[in-house]
Formats: C-alpha cells, sequence, structure tokens
C-alpha cells in the first residue's frame, strides 16, 4: 500500500483531524503544515513529533508548501472564509483536498471549488462528517428498509448549548466571515435532512434573528491578541456573558423551511442558547415516524412509530433502535471520514457524501439566511450546471 504523503492547512482545533486518529496501518505521513500563526505551528510541529515521530515541515503560506512539498493529498481544516481560496489553490496544482465543512460561505464560491476540482481532474472529500454517525446511518438504514413508507416530511430541532462560547467570541460572529450560523452548524443538518429524504432543497424561507447576543459587552479589537475559544459550563445564563467578538452581526436564533425537488418538505430550527445540546430529527413517511433521542455524545435511541392509536403522545415508540457511539471525535465519525479521505486517494473507495451534496447544503443555507435578513421571502436553490451535477470527485 503506497504510503500518502499529506499536508494541512490550518494546524489548530481541526487542523488536529489529520494526525489525530492515525495508526501505522494507515501508512500516512504528515509532511507538512502551514498556518499564519508561529505559535500554532509550533504547537502542530510538537504534536507530530511526539505523536507521529517524524518533524514536518512548516510554513506561514499556504501557497509555499503547496508549491514545494510532494504532496497527495491535504487538509483544509482553516476558518470558513479561507475554504475557497485555499482549496481552489490546491485543486488547481492536482492535489486531492479534504475540505472542512462548509464547502464555502457563498454558492458561488461553492461552485467554483467544484469547477475546480472537475477541471483539474483533482479529488475532492468534504468533511460531513455526520454521515458516518451511528445514529444517522441506522435512520437511513431505515428509512431505505421502507419502514416509514415514502418519506414525506423531516422536522430538525438543534439545541446548542454552547453557542455563545463557539461562535459569538471570534471570527463566526461576523457575517462576513461566516455568512450565517446556518452554514458552520446548519450546514450538517441541511446536509442529513438531504441524506434521509433522498433530494435537495429547490425553494428555501426562513426567519430568525439576533435576538439575545447582540447587545451583550464585546471586548476591544485587538488583533495582536488571539482569541483561544474555551467552552465553559459557567457562562449562564446568556444574558450575564461578556467578552463577546468586536462584530456580532449573525443570528443566533434560525428558522428555514425546505421544500424539497421530490416533494419532501423539512424545517431546521437553531437556537444558540439553550442549557442543554442535542440535535433531534422527525422523519414521517406514509406508513410511520422515525425520531432519536440524543445524537453522538451518547447511546442513542431511535424510536419507530407504526401503529396507529388515537390515545395520547406516546413518548416510546413500537420499536426502539439503539447505536452506540463508535471510538474517536464525534461519535467515532471523525477517524471514519478521515479514512474514508484516504480511500478517496489511494483509489479505493467512496465517500458517504459528495461535493454536491455540501454545495446544496451551503445554498440552502445561504438563501435561508438571504430570506431571513429580507422578511422572510422565499428564494429558489439554483441547480448546478448538469456536468458538475454528475461529476465523480472521488474517481
Amino acid at each position: 500500500m503506497k504510503k500518502l504523503r499529506i499536508g494541512i492547512i490550518g494546524t489548530c482545533r481541526r487542523g488536529s483531524l489529520g494526525d489525530r486518529y492515525l495508526t501505522p496501518e494507515d501508512n500516512v505521513e504528515i509532511i507538512a503544515g502551514a498556518d499564519i500563526s508561529t505559535h500554532q505551528l509550533d504547537r502542530f510541529k510538537a504534536r507530530i513529533q511526539e505523536n507521529l515521530k517524524n518533524t514536518p515541515n512548516c510554513y506561514l503560506d499556504y501557497r509555499e508548501m503547496i508549491e514545494k512539498e510532494k504532496l497527495d493529498g491535504v487538509f483544509v481544516t482553516s476558518p470558513d472564509f479561507c475554504h475557497e481560496e485555499q482549496a481552489v489553490f490546491a485543486l488547481e496544482h492536482g492535489i486531492g483536498v479534504y475540505l472542512e465543512k462548509p464547502i464555502a460561505i457563498t454558492v458561488e464560491g461553492a461552485d467554483r471549488i467544484l469547477r475546480a476540482g472537475y477541471e483539474n481532474k483533482a479529488k475532492l472529500v468534504l468533511g460531513h462528517n455526520m454521515r458516518y454517525m451511528s445514529f444517522v446511518l441506522k435512520m437511513k438504514e431505515l428509512i431505505d428498509s421502507g419502514v416509514i413508507g415514502q418519506v414525506k416530511a423531516i422536522w430538525c430541532r438543534h439545541f446548542i448549548s454552547y453557542g455563545g462560547d463557539a461562535y459569538f467570541h471570534d471570527w463566526h460572529a461576523d457575517r462576513k466571515c461566516a455568512n450565517s450560523l446556518l452554514l458552520q452548524k446548519g450546514a450538517h443538518d441541511i446536509d442529513v435532512i438531504h441524506w434521509l429524504a433522498g433530494s435537495y432543497t429547490r425553494r428555501v424561507n426562513g426567519m430568525g434573528g439576533l435576538t439575545v447576543y447582540g447587545d451583550l459587552p464585546k471586548r476591544e479589537k485587538n488583533p495582536e491578541v488571539p482569541v483561544e475559544t474555551t467552552f465553559n459550563t459557567s457562562n449562564w445564563p446568556p444574558l450575564e456573558q461578556k467578552g463577546f467578538n468586536p462584530v456580532v452581526d449573525v443570528e443566533d436564533l434560525n428558522m428555514i423551511n425546505m421544500q424539497l425537488a421530490n416533494g419532501v418538505f423539512a424545517t431546521y430550527m437553531q437556537c444558540h442558547y439553550t442549557p442543554d445540546s442535542c440535535r433531534n430529527y422527525t422523519v414521517i413517511g406514509t406508513k410511520g415516524r422515525l425520531e432519536n433521542y440524543g445524537d453522538h455524545h451518547e447511546d442513542t435511541t431511535i424510536e419507530l412509530w407504526d401503529d396507529r392509536r388515537i390515545d395520547a403522545f406516546r413518548l416510546n415508540g413500537d420499536a426502539t433502535f439503539r447505536t452506540p457511539p463508535g471510538k474517536g471525535g464525534h461519535g467515532g465519525s471523525d477517524p471514519a471520514i478521515v479514512r474514508s479521505f484516504f480511500s478517496v486517494l489511494r483509489g479505493e473507495g467512496k465517500p458517504n457524501s459528495s461535493p454536491q451534496a455540501a454545495r446544496y447544503s451551503v445554498a440552502t443555507g445561504c438563501l435561508g439566511a438571504e430570506s431571513i435578513r429580507n422578511g422572510g421571502i422565499p428564494f429558489d436553490v439554483p441547480k448546478l450546471a448538469n456536468y458538475l451535477e454528475e461529476y465523480d470527485y472521488s474517481s
């Protein structure tokens, strides 16, 4: 098996995705990393030396790394607003790319990435790791088995207790950098809705707003002081928090309605100041209903109701399916998706997701945000060009 030579762009936080789960059996070497922070590069080098026993080359400019190193693939795990520029540059050099979600922060940016992969015949894998989570896989299996009949509606409620910590203290809070949290967080759920429904959104409208975090104390803008995002349960209740990003103009409450091309109707609701965290999906078909309790953090139950009753609501269904999380980050989905990228680079397999799916997820989120910011008017999601729609980015 060929040894893969891998580089990482954006070496902190999700930047450890490419090396954290490696074993000798993977036959992968992290040979280089690029980051604009010398501090983060030092941490990256120390991490690789300690865990993988080799010394990577470090670059302050990702373009220099790509041009100098002989790479088989690169992880692009930088902030969202960097994805388009960095992925396109790597693809134009014929290097396989693992691109963390969201694929981009505009529809045009996502389409540009897909064109770059197509024109340069470079492999592209998107980091939609929820397609590897055990509870999502089980729901997909049950739906495909026909147990609830033909899917007609999907609802997702997304509770995010750490929203203030994770998304309003740094660049995520700024529209110029994130566009909307329907991308950074919602891209996952919109993608899962599309996958479970077997179709993409064609029309979307939304409502929402900056309902809590907009008027809370912000810190002074100081580019010399790096911001380290930490999750702290003592940051509660929401109205008593402080130290937010100097610019806060993304919504902390988002609700969008989606009409999919195959006739399925869906709703996604997201709140960033709940006391608990969970994704809760309800899938309604012509023969029954599915709903998950819990997600990747713990043992999850999926309830199936397929026997009609006249009496009151039943918390437990007619059948219950349990899906324990796997080992590794995000319930085992991180190591699974990383290894799927390595398989694609070797020409040995296809990932569960696709760049096209990632693009439609972002397009839905972008136009959902535009609807929210324009009084809830609906927008049509533009289709991809046929040649991009049909192209296999893993071959």
